[in-house]
């Protein structure tokens, strides 16, 4: 259960991320490399994880033109990271383009391709949220529609909140890859996630990777916090 957590390393230095991942490499499968942290040490942050042991997650949800999203996932390619992603709405072309060109560098150059992902509705985002951006209908219904697009793109999975995984699996089948963030311990904060689920819930709806953050980053013994999710995931078995 420990390769399918991914440990979202939201911080502001390249310090602590020494601090954290020297402490959980060997506790979880990946780290997340959000905006935050990319927007202050680039491909420095990815290098030093790596070094450290640990295998990346980048999270920086392209959206613009194909060619853009195109060329930066071949960028993201190049790095070694494990897993990255796109933001779905950007469009099935873009997906596409995005899917051909990084198989194609990998063929070429003999990379190892990444798990690539597309974000469908971010859990920070409620009904109200999406209507008010113009998206009318169901939050599931719109999660759905994002994720069928992605698999028609021929790109691995999605990024989606967990209260919407048993209905992509019944659109996308068992082999579509589901990455969930807004996962809380039963007693954490749920911060600024709206659409959220404790760890073993999240197992038993049949994610493949949970994303948590603050409940390791900020907890007083953090392997002690992993190893609990862990834990939790393990004495939940998968249905």
């Amino acid at each position: 259960m420990r390769e399918r957590v991914i440990v979202a390393l939201d911080v502001d230095n390249l310090d602590k991320v020494k601090e954290f991942v020297e402490l959980l490499a060997h506790e979880v499968g990946m780290f997340k490399i959000g905006k935050q942290l990319f927007t202050h040490a680039g491909p420095q942050a990815v290098k030093l994880v790596q070094e450290l042991g640990g295998e990346v997650f980048l999270d920086l949800k392209f959206h613009d033109i194909p060619n853009t999203v195109a060329k930066a996932a071949i960028e993201a390619t190049r790095l070694g990271v494990k897993m990255f992603n796109v933001h779905a709405s950007g469009s099935l072309d873009m997906m596409v383009a995005t899917v051909k060109e990084v198989s194609r560098v990998c063929r070429l150059e003999k990379q190892r391709r990444p798990i690539m992902l597309a974000v469908t509705v971010l859990t920070s985002l409620n009904q109200d949220d999406l209507r008010r951006v113009g998206v009318d209908g169901r939050v599931a219904a719109q999660v759905v529609r994002l994720a069928l697009l992605t698999k028609e793109a021929g790109m691995d999975g999605v990024v989606a909140s967990p209260q919407e995984v048993a209905d992509i699996r019944a659109a996308c089948g068992r082999h579509f890859v589901i990455v969930t963030p807004g996962i809380r311990p039963s007693e954490a904060a749920r911060n600024d996630q709206q659409r959220v689920m404790t760890p073993a819930d999240a197992v038993r709806a049949g994610v493949d990777y949970i994303v948590v953050g603050r409940p390791i980053l900020e907890a007083k013994d953090p392997v002690s916090a992993t190893r609990a999710i862990v834990g939790e995931m393990e004495r939940a078995p998968r249905l």
